[in-house]
């Protein structure tokens, strides 16, 4: 444990209205309970709703903390992007990243941390298909993960059942050497993560129970299920025939140039 002494909480939210103001607060009660450091980092992706302001007043609610941080910028650039905008405002030397609505039970991260550290793990991943998971899920949504899951296996051979639950804990230096070679920022972002993490020799991924009660809150159009096919099979072609993974292709600490900050409230 002594080696993981902060962690930062990344929580990516676009168009989640009052539901980030219970999980920002949820959030602060389980970290309460933590022997780490903590600190909370909520990314507004040009969100249309009430989401920024949802956001803000869960800060105020929990006495204005400076462990809880909010940034937001005006143009809508995907989890993924969110994510790793995140990252570079962060301190941690454990990442996790956490999902801005209410189907994961916010436990799952003390379920994740405790494995972290137990298993000496590069990364763990919350899944839906741990024996010891308990989930509430349509069945739509499970036969279209479980054949993502296979396209996913077959093409990338991961060795992991589930790659896109909303929860996840890295050490640091994993997103350090990761994120410069992402392209994805939006909806194969996970995979493109994990495969480039895997390519790199942080071989060390485990998988843990997670308690989910999927609340219809997100949705997955037909426009969506082939947008994440073609990013899939572009992280197919990228890693095998463009070669494009084994350098890094841009600094985490270079400004962005095509958002513009709205505000932070750090």
């Amino acid at each position: 444990m002594s080696a993981y002494k902060k962690l930062s909480v990344i929580i990516p939210a676009y168009n989640k209205d009052s539901e980030v103001f219970q999980v920002v607060s949820s959030y602060v009660r389980l970290l309460k309970h933590q022997t780490y450091d903590w600190e909370i980092i909520v990314v507004d992706d040009a969100s249309r709703d009430l989401t920024l302001r949802e956001a803000v007043r869960s800060k105020k609610f929990n006495g204005s903390s400076e462990k809880i941080k909010i940034y937001s910028y005006n143009l809508n650039q995907g989890k993924g992007f969110a994510i790793y905008y995140g990252f570079k405002k962060s301190s941690g030397n454990i990442i996790a990243f956490a999902d801005s609505d209410l189907d994961l039970d916010k436990s799952n991260l003390s379920v994740l941390l405790k494995q972290f550290v137990s298993t000496k793990s590069d990364i763990v991943i919350g899944s839906k298909r741990h024996p010891l998971s308990k989930v509430n899920y349509p069945a739509s949504r499970r036969l279209m993960s479980k054949c993502y899951q296979i396209l996913s296996g077959i093409l990338f051979k991961l060795n992991i059942s589930d790659t896109q639950v909303g929860i996840k804990v890295f050490k640091r230096e994993v997103l350090e050497k990761s994120l410069p070679r992402i392209v994805v920022k939006k909806y194969a972002f996970d995979l493109e993560l994990l495969v480039v993490a895997k390519m790199l020799g942080y071989n060390k991924i485990t998988e843990a129970p997670i308690n989910l009660d999927y609340n219809f809150s997100s949705t997955i159009s037909i426009g969506s299920i082939f947008a994440i096919l073609e990013d899939t099979l572009a992280i197919f072609w990228r890693k095998n025939f463009l070669k494009y993974y084994d350098t890094d292709h841009f600094r985490l600490n270079q400004d962005e140039t095509l958002i513009t900050p709205v505000k932070a409230f750090a």
